[in-house]
């Protein structure tokens, strides 16, 4: 067997006997940072350019991101180029702050300053690397080592923001994140937050940011939560800075590190829309926004028009939205299971009947409409299908509301013809097996003319009269007969040519359309002998609708063939 995984040390758990988190729930939205203009965008094969980062950003600000990193424009000048093409062209909202990112180092660090000026609002985010492995491998210091490079870079940020407010009307903010924070040993992860939070002036009333990343995902959710809450608690200036999380997805649960973290006292969230990013990519931020939105929470993010929101990003990043990525992925509403697409169809049919406040539909955890997804099908039709799947999608494509126990025999229809061409078939060739086997059937009874009249027979009585010309063993006949109602009396016409041997068993009814050309349809079961037939009517008269109907049952079980004989 392979031994290669022996190489591998486990990450070691994070000792944390009082952890408070498990038990937390989160109510509130955090505070949201886009970061796909930065961490987003480096990691393209084909990075944006300028016209697409404006189109990027104008889209975060219609979703409702109030504090969006822009870049990195001390690294190269297409970087410098968004952020002055950001101030000089007045693109920034009043109530958006944009974000700039810069190593600590003093070179990048004044580069920066000389880029943000001009900006109303700002947030100047600096980092070093802090864990025992990058200082032992890339830096080849002490954690005092490293300390000192984050004081200093807090120091020279200081006195820069001190000079620009005299000479300029900017606010600006401060975020420092201790770059590769899971990798650290939380004691020293605190120390190193106390001493920026310190260098930077940071107090109660005027809090900085205090970003603590999972740069590379090493742990499970749970650890890094413990992470986050026992540096917190470590913290002597916690009630000075504002936490914020930055979670990568290398093991593939960075959403969940990220709620994780947030029960564990953190109250801001960086990420990237579906998630992109160096290796894995960064936190999915629409993707954690959308969970709490399921939950009844408010996000403060509006991702009701995701199917813009998605061209727009596979557009600049040139990169595809998976179809099974949550929310946003073109199948992620879709049902082929039989089982699934029958509670989806009991659960929307129970929602209307019962007018419920709520949503409660099998399967589906947010309705789709809430992203504007009302138009897609949210059940689709292969040989997995059940009765239930072809039932929906002619309720939901096409207005046809089948009677329950008309499902299996439709379904079994539509499976076969699944089943037949080997692959999915669309809702409008569902419809057109509809058509063929119930609205266009005519043989070997075709009823060509028909008339209904009420006849007063006197003391307050009323009987229904049908006369028409029916069509069959090649020759016309008329039929006429009296009733009850439209369809008594249409049978007792057919007893005339002889079909006797049809017993009624049910009928229901609807409209299709609304307006002036509204049309009534109707569905008729009949029984013949131990055989059921299911026929389909349809005419602007309900009453024509259920004869035509009649016909369509008794031409399709003469089709199945005559079990009395």
């Amino acid at each position: 067997m392979n031994q290669s995984y022996k190489k591998y040390k486990p990450f070691p758990a994070q000792p944390l006997p009082t952890r408070t988190w498990p038990d937390k729930t989160i109510t509130q939205a955090p505070i949201w940072c886009s970061v796909d203009l930065r961490d987003g965008n480096q990691a393209l094969v084909n990075p944006m350019n300028l016209e697409q980062k404006l189109a990027f950003f104008q889209m975060l600000c219609k979703i409702g991101f109030k504090e969006i990193e822009v870049g990195f424009p001390a690294a190269s000048e297409t970087e410098y180029e968004i952020l002055r093409a950001l101030i000089d062209q007045s693109l920034i909202p009043d109530d958006v702050t944009v974000q700039v990112l810069v190593q600590a180092r003093e070179h990048l660090i004044l580069k920066t300053f000389e880029a943000i000026k001009g900006a109303k609002n700002v947030i100047i985010h600096f980092y070093n690397s802090t864990s025992e492995l990058q200082r032992r491998v890339v830096f080849g210091t002490d954690m005092a080592g490293v300390t000192e490079i984050a004081v200093e870079g807090a120091r020279l940020i200081r006195r820069l923001t001190e000079g620009l407010t005299a000479r300029e009307d900017v606010h600006i903010r401060y975020e420092y994140s201790p770059e590769s924070f899971s990798g650290t040993e939380m004691d020293n992860a605190a120390l190193i937050c106390d001493r920026v939070l310190e260098e930077l002036g940071a107090t109660p009333e005027n809090k900085a940011i205090i970003n603590l990343p999972n740069t590379v995902e090493l742990c499970t959710p749970n650890t890094y939560a413990d992470q986050v809450e026992y540096c917190l608690k470590k913290m002597k200036r916690r009630d000075s800075a504002i936490i914020s999380l930055h979670a990568h997805n290398d093991r593939g649960t960075g959403t969940a590190a990220t709620e994780l973290g947030l029960m564990a006292g953190a109250q801001r969230v960086e990420g990237t829309l579906f998630g992109n990013g160096e290796r894995t990519g960064n936190a999915d931020i629409m993707n954690v926004a959308m969970n709490l939105y399921s939950q009844g929470v408010d996000p403060r993010l509006d991702f009701s028009n995701m199917k813009h929101i998605r061209k727009i990003y596979e557009e600049c990043t040139q990169m595809p939205v998976h179809p099974r990525h949550p929310y946003a992925g073109e199948l992620v509403f879709t049902a082929f299971s039989g089982s699934h697409q029958d509670a989806i169809n009991k659960g929307v049919d129970y929602m209307a009947r019962h007018s419920s406040p709520y949503w409660e539909v099998p399967y589906l955890a947010i309705d789709p409409a809430d992203l504007g997804r009302q138009y897609e099908p949210i059940i689709r039709i292969n040989s997995q299908s059940g009765k239930g799947g072809a039932a929906f999608v002619m309720r939901q494509n096409f207005g046809y509301v089948l009677p329950k126990a008309m499902h299996p025999e439709f379904g079994a229809l539509v499976k076969a013809q699944c089943d037949q061409l080997g692959r999915e078939i669309s809702a409008g060739e569902v419809f057109d097996i509809f058509k063929k086997e119930y609205l266009e059937i005519h043989r070997p009874y075709n009823l060509l003319t028909y008339k209904i009249f009420a006849e007063d027979i006197g003391q307050g009585q009323v009987v229904v009269d049908f006369e028409g010309t029916l069509r069959f063993d090649h020759h016309t006949q008329p039929i006429s007969g009296k009733g009850n109602g439209p369809i008594d009396a249409f049978f007792n016409a057919l007893r005339t040519v002889g079909l006797t041997e049809y017993e009624f068993v049910s009928y229901s009814e609807h409209a299709v359309s609304s307006g002036a050309d509204s049309k009534a349809v109707s569905y008729i079961q009949l029984r013949h002998g131990s055989q059921v037939a299911f026929g389909v009517g349809m005419d602007s008269n309900i009453s024509i609708a259920s004869i035509k109907g009649i016909i369509c049952a008794i031409n399709r079980q003469k089709a199945k063939g005559d079990p009395a004989q």
